[in-house]
């Protein structure tokens, strides 16, 4: 007769393990600025090798190493570690989908901060920092441009390539553009579309230099100031919306839909990129969880399900909205139709 299973008696190892989990971002950040997970690509496998290569402590790195295997970046066998296979692609430096830079904007101090008055955010039901990192040209809104292009780079190859089966876009206008390389894309995958961008002035001059150098600058029009206040000009055939509706409440975007959809031509597409959360709001994991970021750095802002992106959409004008299958990295795309 099989042995009845003895029920999991209650332990404090969860909570234990949340209050520390800050551990586990310095030893991420202290990894990547010490190239770690790069000595471990170039052949460096021991704790001793390591060292030597990273100008570090073999105690030190040894500690690092066998932290950063206990959560799964890096796999050990007797003394000698290796890459986890998300490790080898993302965080070794030498890799063409190296996503290190992050952390210069992640972890920001301003981003930090508001985090760590998140019980004032929770009370206020908005961040504890004021506008939080809405503030008029942000400096912080700089390192995003520099430091998430190569987080973005594949996501941003993906939505070309799905926005061109639904035809061609001439004029494209590109919301928050950032280091502006979902417009690039878009430019790279169809050769006769203008890509106008909008963003803060101190912002577009990353995206200017990197549609320069993506050979794309000819067609690459800036329109420097507030998305909310910039006049768009009219005749858009496609409008992208990567990763800034969740930055305001439900009233703001679909004031500012409307404003889109006033400046796209008939039958346009207006492609939302966003984390999406289930109905629910606890699945999956980090789309749902990415609400309390929002929760700590903006007044309003959300992670906003597809129902909801929907509901926006139709109350500004367009006439339907549809989920996309692709998931865009960690984001979903909606494409809403004028």
């Amino acid at each position: 007769m099989a042995a009845v299973p003895q029920e999991q008696q209650p332990t404090p190892e969860r909570f234990f393990n949340t209050v520390n989990a800050y551990q586990q971002t310095e030893a991420m950040k202290a990894a990547i600025e010490l190239e770690i997970f790069a000595a471990i690509a170039e052949g460096c496998t021991t704790a001793a090798a390591i060292a030597s290569r990273c100008q570090a402590a073999e105690r030190g790195v040894r500690i690092l190493c066998d932290f950063l295997t206990i959560h799964g970046y890096l796999t050990k066998d007797g003394v000698h570690y290796g890459l986890a296979p998300d490790s080898a692609l993302f965080l070794n430096r030498h890799s063409p989908a190296y996503v290190g830079t992050a952390i210069e904007f992640l972890l920001t101090p301003r981003l930090r901060e508001a985090h760590a008055r998140l019980a004032e955010a929770v009370r206020e039901g908005g961040s504890a920092l004021g506008e939080g990192t809405l503030e008029p040209e942000n400096p912080d809104w700089v390192k995003f441009a520099c430091a998430m292009m190569p987080l973005m780079y594949r996501p941003s190859e993906i939505l070309a390539a799905e926005l061109a089966n639904g035809g061609e876009a001439h004029k494209v206008l590109d919301i928050s553009a950032g280091h502006g390389i979902f417009g690039i894309s878009v430019a790279k995958q169809n050769p006769t579309a203008h890509i106008y961008a909008s963003d803060w002035k101190n912002v577009l001059e990353v995206a200017q230099k990197n549609a320069l150098g993506m050979g794309v600058a000819d067609r690459y029009h800036l329109l420097p100031g507030s998305a909310f206040e910039t006049d768009f000009g009219s005749g858009y055939d496609l409008v992208l919306i990567p990763n800034f509706l969740h930055h305001f409440d439900l009233p703001t975007c679909t004031a500012f839909m409307r404003k889109v959809h006033a400046a796209m031509r008939p039958g346009g597409r207006a492609a939302i990129v966003d984390l999406v959360p289930n109905p629910d709001r606890v699945t999956p994991p980090t789309a749902a969880a990415f609400s309390l970021m929002m929760l700590a750095s903006t007044p309003s802002g959300d992670a906003y399900t597809f129902a909801e992106l929907e509901r926006i959409s139709q109350d500004a004008g367009f006439a339907r909205a549809e989920l996309a299958p692709p998931e865009i990295g960690i984001d979903r795309l909606v494409i809403a139709f004028r």
